[in-house]
Protein backbone atom coordinates (compact mmCIF):
# COMPACT_ATOMS: atom_id res chain seq x y z
CA UNK A 1 0.00 0.00 0.00
CA UNK A 2 2.89 2.32 0.96
CA UNK A 3 4.83 1.74 -2.33
CA UNK A 4 1.54 3.34 -4.21
CA UNK A 5 1.59 6.12 -2.24
CA UNK A 6 4.96 6.98 -2.84
CA UNK A 7 5.14 6.56 -6.30
CA UNK A 8 2.02 8.84 -6.13
CA UNK A 9 3.99 11.36 -3.98
CA UNK A 10 7.22 10.83 -6.34
CA UNK A 11 5.07 11.87 -9.53
CA UNK A 12 3.25 14.74 -7.64
CA UNK A 13 7.03 16.31 -6.51
CA UNK A 14 8.27 15.92 -10.10
CA UNK A 15 5.06 17.25 -12.12
CA UNK A 16 4.90 20.36 -9.25
CA UNK A 17 8.72 20.97 -10.03
CA UNK A 18 7.75 20.74 -13.95
CA UNK A 19 5.07 23.29 -13.52
CA UNK A 20 6.41 25.70 -11.42
CA UNK A 21 9.20 25.81 -14.19
CA UNK A 22 7.16 26.16 -17.01
CA UNK A 23 5.28 28.80 -15.45
CA UNK A 24 5.71 32.07 -16.56
CA UNK A 25 6.25 34.87 -13.77
CA UNK A 26 4.34 38.07 -13.89
CA UNK A 27 5.27 40.65 -16.57
CA UNK A 28 7.39 38.03 -18.41
CA UNK A 29 6.84 36.62 -21.44
CA UNK A 30 7.85 33.72 -23.37
CA UNK A 31 8.78 35.44 -26.73
CA UNK A 32 11.12 37.14 -24.86
CA UNK A 33 12.69 34.51 -24.12
CA UNK A 34 13.82 33.76 -27.90
CA UNK A 35 13.84 37.65 -29.22
CA UNK A 36 10.55 38.06 -29.62
CA UNK A 37 7.92 40.61 -29.58
CA UNK A 38 5.44 38.76 -28.79
CA UNK A 39 3.18 38.54 -25.56
CA UNK A 40 1.69 35.60 -26.03
CA UNK A 41 2.13 32.11 -23.65
CA UNK A 42 2.18 29.12 -25.08
CA UNK A 43 -1.53 28.12 -23.64
CA UNK A 44 -3.00 31.87 -24.56
CA UNK A 45 -3.13 34.82 -23.45
CA UNK A 46 -5.63 34.60 -20.12
CA UNK A 47 -6.89 31.36 -19.80
CA UNK A 48 -4.26 28.70 -19.52
CA UNK A 49 -2.59 30.96 -16.33
CA UNK A 50 -5.61 30.09 -14.26
CA UNK A 51 -5.73 26.31 -15.30
CA UNK A 52 -1.85 25.70 -14.87
CA UNK A 53 -2.00 27.74 -11.76
CA UNK A 54 -5.17 25.01 -10.47
CA UNK A 55 -3.00 22.43 -11.50
CA UNK A 56 -0.05 23.28 -9.85
CA UNK A 57 -2.10 23.65 -6.74
CA UNK A 58 -3.66 20.66 -6.79
CA UNK A 59 -0.49 18.34 -7.30
CA UNK A 60 0.81 20.60 -4.19
CA UNK A 61 -1.95 19.68 -2.15
CA UNK A 62 -1.44 15.89 -3.46
CA UNK A 63 2.03 16.36 -2.46
CA UNK A 64 1.29 17.57 0.74
CA UNK A 65 -1.72 14.65 1.71
CA UNK A 66 1.00 11.91 0.58
CA UNK A 67 3.90 13.13 2.44
CA UNK A 68 0.96 13.23 5.66
CA UNK A 69 0.55 9.90 5.10
CA UNK A 70 3.50 8.06 4.55
CA UNK A 71 5.07 10.55 7.62
CA UNK A 72 2.03 8.77 9.50
CA UNK A 73 2.81 5.38 8.44
CA UNK A 74 6.28 5.26 9.30
CA UNK A 75 5.33 6.41 12.35
CA UNK A 76 3.07 3.66 13.04
CA UNK A 77 5.39 0.94 11.54
CA UNK A 78 7.91 2.67 14.02
CA UNK A 79 5.94 2.14 16.82
CA UNK A 80 4.59 -1.17 16.31
CA UNK A 81 8.48 -2.42 15.56
CA UNK A 82 9.33 -0.59 18.85
CA UNK A 83 7.31 -2.60 20.70
CA UNK A 84 7.92 -5.64 19.43
CA UNK A 85 11.54 -5.69 20.11
CA UNK A 86 11.24 -4.60 23.28
CA UNK A 87 13.56 -6.93 25.64
CA UNK A 88 11.61 -9.33 28.06
CA UNK A 89 12.16 -8.53 31.57
CA UNK A 90 14.23 -10.94 33.77
CA UNK A 91 11.92 -13.23 35.93
CA UNK A 92 12.09 -12.29 39.71
CA UNK A 93 11.06 -15.63 41.52
CA UNK A 94 14.06 -16.78 43.75
CA UNK A 95 16.22 -19.71 42.29
CA UNK A 96 15.60 -22.79 44.30
CA UNK A 97 18.35 -25.50 44.59
CA UNK A 98 17.96 -28.90 42.60
CA UNK A 99 16.68 -31.58 44.70
CA UNK A 100 18.82 -33.79 42.80
CA UNK A 101 21.41 -34.74 45.22
CA UNK A 102 24.23 -32.42 43.20
CA UNK A 103 26.27 -30.66 44.79
CA UNK A 104 26.45 -26.70 44.27
CA UNK A 105 29.60 -25.21 42.28
CA UNK A 106 31.25 -23.37 45.72
CA UNK A 107 30.54 -26.64 48.07
CA UNK A 108 32.64 -29.18 48.32
CA UNK A 109 31.17 -32.66 48.46
CA UNK A 110 30.70 -34.35 52.01
CA UNK A 111 31.24 -38.42 51.42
Amino acid sequence: MYQFILLIHVFAAVCVVALVLIQQGKGATIGAAFGSGASQTVFGSRGSGSFMMRLTIGLAVAFFTTSIVLNYIVAKSYQEEKVVTLPVPPSTAPATPSTSGSSLPNQIPTS
